[in-house]
């Protein structure tokens, strides 16, 4: 089973603010849930071994909604 860790950093460092199972709920979190947080990060763990880690992104149609204001 894969377990999901994610990573909030900031200019002081970083802090685990999610472990879990819940994909879905992993993958859907965004800089703005965290406080002072400057990017996301996740890590995915699977019998005991790191199998993946990439940055989370805003979804294409979220930055185009950012720049048109």
């Amino acid at each position: 089973m894969k377990t999901y860790v994610i990573l909030s950093f900031n200019e002081d460092g970083l802090e685990n603010v999610y472990v879990g199972q819940d994909e879905e709920k992993a993958l859907g979190f965004k800089p703005e849930d965290f406080e002072n947080c400057d990017a996301l990060f996740v890590e995915i763990w699977e019998d005991g071994e790191k199998i993946d880690d990439f940055r989370l992104e805003q979804p294409s149609e979220e930055i185009a909604e950012d720049t048109a204001d």
